[in-house]
């Protein structure tokens, strides 16, 4: 599968070839098994520590695709680092994966300055189809909508008070707006908080009690919230990114940190059909099991191979780093990136995964 990228905001600097990596197969030439359900494609650390157009590429925190044609990639921002919005071409051949940033985007306010860290931590992107992303920031938090072809600010959906960081709301800094997807009719929207609100907390076996967010409106139109849906996120992670693959059903990326041993990194099938609403719930501890969204094991990336990856730190695999990002670009595919913290201890890596 070839995935391909235009260049909405400008010209694009002459292509060249995405870069490859050793092969991530089986003996016979399959893809590497990681579950009963997962195969690694292949990976591709041709991103890492580059630069592209005056900006260090480094810190990219979500993806959204759009098709088989295009792959967007959303910073999160540091100090006075403007907010970006890179195009990827990304190759994924049996065996064998790689990328190149071929466009930039810089994000604004709608009076033409550029959204910094100090104001914008870009943490989930949606592609739409008219020329525009949504893209969730956990600063404050906020999810607005950008024109790719000049990087200005058009929209900004209403988030419910709760969700504010306290103590406007119940949400804790750095925990908010880390997901945001849209189902495949583009009416349905999704964003997931990393961490548990104030009143939520975590359960007895310090398993945090998350809230997905539900929004309805029109693709480039009004997005207002609809619904919240409790989700438990196993002991220590947090809730990274969602990928929908339906209105009912998501794949849920959760991800964390172990000083010494390195990262964690799952992704479950979660589903939400017939999960109550707990908008009304002033908290989620004493909620039975019942309420929280079922969730099934796709994947723990530590069960794949590493394939000739290696890691700059300690990891249970050397296959792993702080992988944030995650998309479909087809049925089968699932796209993840690592956010590197622009660290020369992490890495920028993209995966691509296939799923059975």
């Amino acid at each position: 599968m070839l995935l391909t990228v235009s260049s909405p905001a400008a010209p694009a600097a002459p292509a060249e070839p995405a870069a490859p990596v050793e092969p991530a197969a089986s003996p016979d030439g399959r893809p590497a098994a990681c579950s009963p359900r997962t195969s690694l494609a292949g990976f591709s650390d041709a991103l890492d520590k580059t630069a592209f157009a005056g900006t260090r590429v480094a810190g990219l925190s979500a993806l959204s695709a759009r098709g088989n044609s295009r792959v967007l990639a959303l910073t999160d921002n540091t100090d006075a680092d403007e907010a970006r919005v890179y195009e990827l071409a990304v190759r994924s051949a049996p065996g064998r994966v790689g990328a190149a940033v071929r466009d930039v985007t810089v994000l604004r306010r709608p009076d033409g300055t550029p959204y910094t860290g100090a104001d914008f931590d870009g943490e989930g992107l949606v592609a739409e189809p008219a020329g525009t992303v949504l893209a969730s920031s956990e600063r404050e938090p906020s999810i607005r909508r950008f024109r790719l072809s000049d990087g200005r600010q058009t929209a900004e959906l209403p988030v419910p008070r709760r969700f504010r960081i306290a103590p406007a709301g119940q949400a804790a800094a750095n925990q908010t707006f880390e997901s945001l997807t849209t189902a495949p009719d583009g009416r349905t929207l999704y964003a997931g908080l990393e961490g548990p609100l104030e009143a939520d907390g975590h359960d007895a076996a310090n398993r945090g009690l998350l809230r997905i967010l539900r929004y309805g409106g029109t693709p480039g139109g009004a997005f207002a919230p609809r619904a919240q849906y409790a989700y438990r996120a196993d002991p220590g992670l947090g809730l990274a990114e969602l990928a929908a693959l339906d209105r009912h059903h998501l794949l849920a990326l959760e991800r964390g940190y172990t000083a010494g041993v390195g990262n964690t990194v799952r992704i479950y099938r979660v589903s939400l059909h017939g999960a109550p609403d707990v908008t009304a719930l002033p908290s989620l501890t004493e909620a039975g099991a019942g309420v929280f969204a079922a969730k099934r094991l796709l994947v723990d990336l530590a069960d794949c191979p590493p394939s000739g990856a290696t890691s700059p730190q300690p990891q249970p695999n050397p296959l792993l780093d702080n992988v944030e990002g995650m998309t479909l670009p087809g049925h089968r595919t699932l796209l993840l990136v690592s956010d590197d913290n622009a660290s020369a201890r992490q890495i920028t890596r993209l995966y691509a995964l296939r799923l059975e």
